[in-house]
């Protein structure tokens, strides 16, 4: 059970995530509507969690959180020095004798990714009572849209773009949608010849580069003079200074640094 908890000025949110051995993720997520702090949000989200774990009869469950205060807390290895959360911890004791098996661990937050989500995604609904909530679906799509294609049938991802800033042509099989969004990307990118372009923030022009070339500079940056001596997010940074743009964008290059074993 991963579990987290989110708090700033649009309100407090908690997102718990359950998975089973065989790989089934259950997703829940809930809006606090009373003040309280961001330790009571972890608390509230883990005591949430616990509780539908219950309701499943589950009798065997890893509890794991980025918050290292509640962890510890819980584990009776912190005092707690917060009179408000005292009835928390002793609920988490409660609830937890319901189980056969259950052990508390501490998680980094990058490795809290979904609960992290859930919880922020609850926080910034602005809820009315009154009317009926339908629950949100997240869905995965088998096909890949065009931010996000970086190859297609041997065509560099930014083709039909290209095609289309060129000569006003759609692909063959383009659906009413794909033609919409063809249109929507092409504000965004810059034809120079026969060098496609992507329009920066800053109106500083990218060079939009395939999966080979993009391949080959991260090469150079990760062996080349720049070395990897710095970090993945500086890293990243640095490649987007060189003036280039391909769909894996930053999040990939920090993944890519990480990974990588020079670094």
């Amino acid at each position: 059970m991963l579990f987290d908890g989110a708090s700033n000025e649009l309100g407090h949110g908690i997102g718990v995530v359950l998975i089973s051995p065989e790989g089934k993720i259950f997703s829940l997520t809930t809006k606090l509507c009373f003040e309280c702090t961001h330790n009571i949000t972890e608390y509230e989200a883990c005591i949430m969690g616990l509780q539908v774990a219950c309701d499943m009869r589950i009798k065997k469950l890893k509890v794991l959180g980025d918050s290292m205060l509640m962890i510890h807390q819980v584990k009776e290895e912190w005092e707690i020095r917060d009179a408000k959360l005292v009835p928390y911890s002793q609920y988490v004791t409660k609830l937890s004798q319901n189980f056969e098996k259950i052990s508390f661990d501490h998680v980094p937050r990058e490795d809290n990714r979904l609960a992290d989500a859930l919880a922020t995604l609850a926080m910034m609904f602005d809820l009315n009572l009154e009317c009926e909530l339908h629950p949100i679906q997240i869905r995965k799509r088998d096909v890949s849209s065009y931010c996000m294609n970086v190859g297609n049938d041997n065509k560099p991802w930014y083709f039909d773009i290209k095609q289309y800033i060129k000569c006003r042509e759609y692909p063959y099989e383009a659906s009413g949608n794909d033609k919409c969004t063809i249109r929507r990307l092409a504000m965004n990118f810059f034809l120079s010849g026969k060098v496609l372009y992507k329009k920066n923030h800053d109106m500083v022009l990218l060079q939009c580069v395939d999966e080979e070339e993009a391949k080959q500079i991260m090469t150079d940056i990760h062996e080349g003079i720049c070395g990897t001596h710095a970090n993945g997010h500086m890293m990243a940074r640095q490649i987007l200074r060189f003036g280039y743009y391909w769909t894996t964008m930053e999040s990939d290059c920090i993944k890519y640094a990480r990974e990588c074993k020079k670094c």
